[in-house]
Order: structure tokens, then C-alpha cells, then sequence
């Protein structure tokens, strides 16, 4: 069976709503970051209806951002198969902090995450591009918060 555009970008919003599941997670798991976590879930969230809203209004009209999607739909459903995984995981094995914080690294640095980010850094493009930025505004860049994130709070990311 071939896959379709709309495979793909269903695909990309399961990762969305998978990373965010697992970021809730995170915000139960560790009071003392639940604000942090409680935000970049929300993110996720609205990365998540931001491509069905695109899906719905300029995939039929041939204007959805292509850029905007990692072009793998198999690296894609195996990287939501590991969330999926990694869910049930931390429901019997929780992670400490720190590797929480450091799962999230990995996991924006996912390729569906990454090709988000890329786009949303991109200044140019189609009319439809410049209104998916606007839309997400100020919902980017988590892989830069979070480390951020680990520096002040003394958990620096190993450089090798």
C-alpha cells in the first residue's frame, strides 16, 4: 500500500501527540520542573493541531508546507513506535531527572521534531509557510530551552 501525503502528516501529528504524552508524563513525574514540562506539552499540543488545521484547510488546496514534515513516514511510525514504547516504560520504571531531561533532548532531535524546528527558523517561503510561523509564534526551539533548562539546573549535556 502506498503512502500518502495525509499518511505522512498524520504520522507527523502522532509524534506531536506522543512526545507531548510523554512531557506530561514528565510534569507528574517531577513537581519541581512541572511548569517547564507543563509548557513544552502544551507545545506539542499545538504542534499537533497546527498540522490537522493544515491538514483540513491547505492540504486539499495543494499548499501545505512539504518542508514543514520529515519525508520518511517509516522513520516517522518508528519513532512513535518507541515513544509508545518508552510510555509504557516510564508507567512501571520511571526515569530520574536527569535522563528525563535528557530523553527530551534526544526526542527533539527526533527527525519529525527536527524538521519542525527547521522550518519554523526559515524566514522564506509561501504565503501558507509564513502563516503555519505565525501560527506557532513562540511554541519552538525546545531542544535549545531544555538544554538551557539543563544548565541551570546543573545537568549540562555530555558533549560527546
Amino acid at each position: 500500500m502506498k503512502n500518502t501525503f495525509a499518511d505522512l502528516i498524520d504520522e507527523s501529528i502522532q509524534l506531536e501527540l506522543n512526545v507531548g504524552e510523554i512531557y506530561r508524563m514528565f510534569q507528574h513525574m517531577f513537581p519541581q520542573d512541572h511548569d517547564f514540562w507543563w509548557t513544552l506539552a502544551l507545545e506539542e499540543q499545538n504542534h499537533a493541531a497546527l498540522l490537522r488545521s493544515g491538514k483540513e484547510i491547505f492540504a486539499p488546496r495543494d499548499q501545505f508546507p512539504e518542508d514543514l514534515l520529515a519525508k520518511s513516514i517509516r522513520d516517522l511510525k518508528k519513532t512513535n513506535t518507541m515513544l509508545r514504547q518508552m510510555r509504557a516504560e516510564y508507567t512501571t520504571s520511571p526515569p530520574d531527572r536527569e535522563m528525563a531531561l535528557r530523553t527530551a533532548l534526544e526526542l527533539e532531535h527526533s527527525a519529525g521534531e527536527l524538521h519542525f524546528q527547521h522550518f519554523m527558523d526559515q524566514t522564506d517561503g509561501t504565503p501558507a509557510d509564513t502563516i503555519f510561523r505565525k501560527l506557532n509564534k513562540d511554541d519552538k526551539d525546545h531542544a535549545a530551552r531544555i538544554q538551557a533548562y539543563m544548565e541551570r539546573s546543573g545537568m549540562v549535556k555530555d558533549k560527546g
